[in-house]
């Protein structure tokens, strides 16, 4: 183990990661994560002039996670930094070197939610315009596409539904989604127009003669699966030029952002998505707003004039 630092601190850092090698079998990764997180804190303990694990106080720990936030570490850094921590005066208390645990009842940083990934309208309409020709494999991609844009399903509740779920005449489609919760979803008129020809004109030839209630059917007659649907939506997304992987949620958040950025009103997506609370559904207006803030500094003629007079 590489120790610069001879402190009576890291001798004990020393001594814990030896025993997480030697009597926990843990990994080297493992084992060099914690002593580039060790250190760092041991270099912070330093600086306040704290030498013995003793003396570090709970208070002691929540500014030391307050001073990597200043440094620019993301919170699930500091997350795994305190979760090394915890780890070595656990240490610490089994070999009876401190009669106090003070990370007891520190909380880490919040992880801020991930935003989800989203194409823009431009990106959504050239990838809906990829399945080309009367097949009746172009036909299907095409409603299965139309349809997943015009509702914001899930794929899973795409590939369930049954020819019963759709109503044409009312433009609206019945799915039942988490928990077996049944909902009704308006359909636009081009996904109406989609499902038209592909009922009439290429759901018959697939199907082969079987009677199945699946209203998208595969190559072999059956029900489409996820998996069948994330390779059409990988390979018309290439087609379209559309950089990155195009993941089988993307359509559900672009419907939800691009509605919202239109000013639906957020308990009406919260409805058509199926969210059973509306914080989940709140994302995409942090989503929105960001897109937003991002188009107003690269349209706005007067953004970023600096030398504002008073």
């Amino acid at each position: 183990m590489r120790m610069e630092e001879r402190s009576p601190l890291m001798n004990l850092v020393e001594a814990f990661l030896d025993h997480a090698m030697v009597g926990e079998g843990l990994a080297p990764n493992t084992i060099e994560a914690y002593f580039q997180d060790l250190r760092d804190f041991a270099h912070y303990l330093t600086k306040q002039g704290i030498l013995r694990p003793e003396d570090v106080r709970r208070s002691t720990i929540t500014l030391y996670l307050f001073s990597l936030r200043r440094r620019g570490f993301t919170p699930s850094t500091a997350r795994r930094r305190l979760s090394a921590i915890r780890a070595f005066y656990r240490f610490l208390l089994q070999e009876g070197k401190v009669s106090v645990d003070p990370t007891l009842d520190v909380g880490g940083p919040k992880v801020g939610r991930r935003l989800p990934e989203v194409l823009s309208i431009e990106e959504v309409e050239r990838l809906l315009a990829q399945p080309q020709g009367s097949s009746p494999f172009a036909l299907r991609d095409r409603a299965m596409l139309e349809v997943l844009y015009a509702t914001g399903l899930r794929v899973s509740e795409l590939v369930s539904l049954n020819l019963g779920d759709v109503h044409l005449e009312m433009e609206y489609v019945r799915c039942h989604g988490k928990g077996g919760k049944e909902r009704v979803v308006p359909l636009g008129s081009m996904a109406v127009r989609a499902l038209l020809d592909y009922l009439r004109d290429g759901r018959p030839l697939l199907a082969r003669g079987r009677q199945t209630p699946a209203l998208f059917l595969n190559c072999r007659g059956g029900r489409m699966t996820r998996q069948g649907f994330w390779k059409v939506l990988r390979r018309y997304a290439r087609a379209a030029g559309i950089k990155g992987t195009v993941r089988p949620h993307v359509l559900r958040h672009s419907f939800a952002t691009h509605l919202l950025e239109r000013g639906a009103d957020l308990r009406a997506v919260q409805e058509m998505l199926g969210h059973a609370s509306i914080a989940t559904t709140q994302i995409y207006t942090h989503l929105a707003k960001e897109q937003l803030r991002q188009i107003y500094d690269k349209a706005h003629p007067r953004d970023g004039i600096e030398g504002v007079g008073g």
